[in-house]
């Protein structure tokens, strides 16, 4: 999406994060209302399970399989090897990956879309069975999608929470324990105080709401890799954004044991001439997290963002080197599936071979989350970088 390089100064909810000045001239409430009674962080009767399904998610060697594409993104990736966007090649697809032996070795979670939460195996086993049979836990995208915001430099906001309690009550129902929600945040639109601060509302609401049904709540502000910015820069607008999004988590009073993050790893813009080392986005994005995230959060699970499948390994694998003080995993979709694709290519005799190459990468990032992944022996598709600009879900 192209952005307008106009600067605004006569609102505060649209200038821009620039330089090194904070955007959001909002008072804090504490100055709002000194006096204000703090109240306290609750859950419901939920709140013990939150805790149990969040740290069953976190286990260490595993992380989170992500197929929650829409049906027009899965269509695209069918088209890549020349099949029709139709529900029986999207359920086969999404049978390939779920019935996958000995996934649960390496994946704790799987998120998933509306339509394969309630779909089956061609033998009829419900897909969530097949997954708790694996000891993995179902998730649940509940988003509805980014459109534009008006009154912004051309950025999205994410819609979806009309009706999100009614709909999450239903998934919890049909076997789901954790959610996600994606919205997304553009360096080179700005970013607007507006845009951020409306991604991190979303987020919090998203998050109560969901806790609220039984769902462990997954927060993703996705920076965008778009742009050809340094690292500082992107370090400068994380920094940003997480102290919004958990500044509205805690004003919704949001257990942080509870929840579970999947933020962008702190590189540089897609488009920026010095391509930065794994130890060097390992030690940005650690740093910026140690100044946000605090450590009663559970797991922090990475989106992968259009890295290559071993380039999103190595990241991983440099920032397990030293204990943190959460579980510092993946939650990644086209870094863990696109070998499998190209391998299936929609072919009954390939499904073994697809699955086996499923495995070899979920296998790469447990042991990337342990600290013990080595890149030897990995092939040159692995390390084809998969980023489009302007990527949507």
């Amino acid at each position: 999406m192209a952005c307008s390089t106009a600067v605004k100064f006569n609102a505060s909810s649209s200038s821009w994060i620039s330089g090194q000045h904070s955007i959001d001239q909002r008072s804090g409430s504490a100055a709002r209302f000194p006096n204000r009674r703090v109240s306290v962080i609750r859950a419901g009767s939920y709140t013990d399970e939150l805790i149990k399904t969040a740290k069953s998610i976190a286990s260490p060697g595993r992380g989170i399989l992500a197929i929650d594409e829409s049906n027009a993104t899965c269509g695209k990736r069918l088209a890549s090897i020349g099949l029709d966007n139709t529900e029986t090649n999207r359920q086969a697809y999404r049978q390939l990956l779920l019935t996958t032996p000995s996934l649960g070795d390496y994946i704790s979670g799987a998120i998933l879309f509306e339509e394969t939460l309630y779909q089956s195996t061609t033998d009829g086993k419900k897909f969530v069975d097949c997954l708790r049979d694996e000891n993995i836990v179902p998730g649940i995208k509940v988003d509805k999608g980014l459109v534009p915001l008006p009154g912004s430099n051309n950025e999205s906001w994410c819609q979806g929470l009309d009706g999100l309690a009614s709909r999450s009550a239903e998934y919890y129902k049909q076997g789901a324990r954790f959610a996600k929600w994606r919205t997304v945040v553009s360096i080179p639109c700005g970013p607007s105080a507006l845009a951020v601060k409306e991604a991190a509302w979303g987020l919090a609401r998203y998050a109560a709401i969901s806790q609220d049904n039984g769902l462990v709540p997954i927060v993703e502000p996705e920076i965008l890799l778009d742009g050809d910015h340094p690292i500082d820069r992107t370090l400068e607008v994380a920094e940003k954004v997480w102290a919004e999004v958990f500044y509205y988590l805690a004003e919704n009073n949001v257990v942080f044991e509870g929840i579970l993050l999947k933020p962008s790893m702190v590189t540089p813009g897609a488009d920026h001439k010095e391509k930065a080392s794994a130890e060097t986005i390992a030690k940005y994005t650690l740093t910026m997290l140690k100044r946000r995230v605090p450590p009663s959060v559970p797991g922090i699970m990475f989106l992968s963002g259009g890295q290559s499948e071993v380039e999103a390994t190595l990241n991983l694998n440099a920032m397990n080197q030293s204990p943190n003080p959460w579980h510092v995993s993946f939650s990644y979709a086209r870094a863990l599936q696109n070998s499998v694709l190209k391998t299936w290519q929609g072919h009954p005799e390939n499904i073994e071979a697809a699955q086996k190459s499923l495995l070899v990468r979920a296998k790469a990032n447990s042991l990337a989350q342990l600290g013990k992944y080595s890149a030897e022996g990995e092939s040159e598709e692995a390390k084809k970088g998969m980023f489009v600009k302007g990527y949507t879900y």
